[in-house]
Formats: C-alpha cells, sequence, structure tokens
C-alpha cells in the first residue's frame, strides 16, 4: 500500500485533485476535513480555542465562528500557531487512525490530504508528496472568488503557509491547475498511470 501526501497552495484545487484520485480508486484523508468534526459543540477543542482565543469565537450553541477565528489567526502568526497546537495533534490522531482502517482494508494506495503538510513536517510519512500548483495570479482570483475576500485578506491567508514554489520543489509529483478542471484530470490521470500502474489492480 502507498501513501500519498497531497499538499499544495490555499486555494490551488487540492480538494479537486482529492476527488479525481478517489475516482481512479484511492482512499483519501482529508485533513481539512478531521479538522471541522475535532471542533463540535461541547468538544475538548471547543474548549481549548475559547481558552485560547475568548468565548467571542463561539455562538450561543457553542459552534466555531469560523469567519472570525480565521480574522484572527490569518493576521497574527502567534496565534495561529496557539491554534495548531491546539487542533494539529487531534487531527494527525484521527488520521492516523482511518490510515488504519484503509490498511486493514487492503487499499492500494491512501492519499493524506494535508493543507500544511510540509509546514507540520508530516513529509517524511508519505511514500511520496503530490503538490498541486497554480500560478499567483490564478491563486489570489480563485481565493478572493471562493472566500469573497479582499486581495489584502487574500494575501493574508497565502503568506500564513510556505510559499508554493517551495513545495513545488520539494515534490516528487507536480500537478499543475492553472489550466481548468479538464487538464487538471489528465494530468493526474497520467501522473497516476506512471506512479500506481497495476498497483490498483
Amino acid at each position: 500500500m502507498k501513501m500519498v501526501g497531497l499538499t499544495g497552495g490555499i486555494a490551488s484545487g487540492k480538494s479537486t485533485a482529492a476527488r479525481q484520485l478517489e475516482a481512479l480508486g484511492a482512499v483519501v484523508i482529508d485533513a481539512d476535513q478531521i479538522a471541522r468534526e475535532v471542533v463540535t459543540p461541547r468538544s475538548p477543542a471547543i474548549g481549548q480555542i475559547v481558552e485560547a482565543f475568548g468565548d467571542h469565537v463561539i455562538d450561543g450553541k457553542e459552534e466555531l465562528k469560523r469567519d472570525e477565528l480565521a480574522r484572527i489567526i490569518f493576521s497574527d502568526a502567534q496565534a495561529r500557531e496557539r491554534l495548531n497546537a491546539i487542533l494539529h495533534p487531534l487531527i494527525h490522531k484521527v488520521m492516523m487512525e482511518r490510515f488504519e482502517q484503509a490498511r486493514q482494508m487492503s487499499v492500494p494506495v491512501v492519499v493524506m490530504m494535508v493543507p500544511l503538510l510540509y509546514e507540520g513536517g508530516m513529509e517524511s510519512m508519505m511514500d511520496e508528496v503530490w503538490v498541486v500548483s497554480v500560478d499567483e495570479e490564478t491563486q489570489y482570483r480563485r481565493l478572493m472568488a471562493r472566500d469573497h475576500i479582499t486581495s489584502e485578506e487574500a494575501g493574508n491567508k497565502i503568506a500564513s503557509q510556505m510559499p508554493l514554489p517551495e513545495k513545488v520543489r520539494k515534490a516528487d509529483v507536480v500537478i499543475d491547475n492553472s489550466k481548468d478542471v479538464s487538464e487538471l484530470c489528465k494530468l493526474i490521470n497520467r501522473a497516476w498511470r506512471e506512479r500506481f500502474e497495476g498497483e490498483a489492480d
């Protein structure tokens, strides 16, 4: 079984790439999805987040005010580190539990989709790392449209991560997503055939 790390820059198209890899036969374990699962109302993580940032980051139902928390962490590197220190161990634990489940099912390829894979030092756990890449102009445009934010806010989010060109240099496989979805799928299909032909049979 292969463990593939899938990462890239914010709004580079990781989720679209993951869906295509899933269609090809991979099991995808999504760190962002798990991050949402571990902050359910009255969860231990919510308590730690309130202690670190104040009760203004949750609503009356104890649900996380994601926009409010995002505003804090993307403008303050120390706040971002505090949040990561709370969430990353919880996310990692669930990811490894789901990886073990996939291993027991003899799944041929498991894709760990982790936006902060390099930032979190997880690349050494992977058999190989795929990076979804996009040019800076396209990244800004997609992020502003997706999150309904200004160019300055998009810049803060992009700057909070390792520069995408650096991730590209570290990658085993680079998938260019500067064009449309059909082209992205073609590139992923080609890389899948080259890397795993016979693995998923």
